[in-house]
């Protein structure tokens, strides 16, 4: 999950909420939404190859 900040950054968010805490995990902040597109999909890969 992408969202983009006050700050015109987008920070890319886990998309289960973690039990402890009740949040979505933030997974990064980027500068453009291409790349916080292409991290979601080196995460993606990763949970299936790591």
């Amino acid at each position: 999950m992408i969202r983009k900040l006050a700050s015109g950054q987008f920070r890319l968010y886990s998309q289960k909420k973690s039990r402890r805490t009740g949040k979505h995990r933030n997974l990064g902040t980027f500068d453009t939404r291409a790349a916080a597109e292409q991290h979601e999909r080196e995460v993606q890969y990763f949970k299936r190859h790591g």
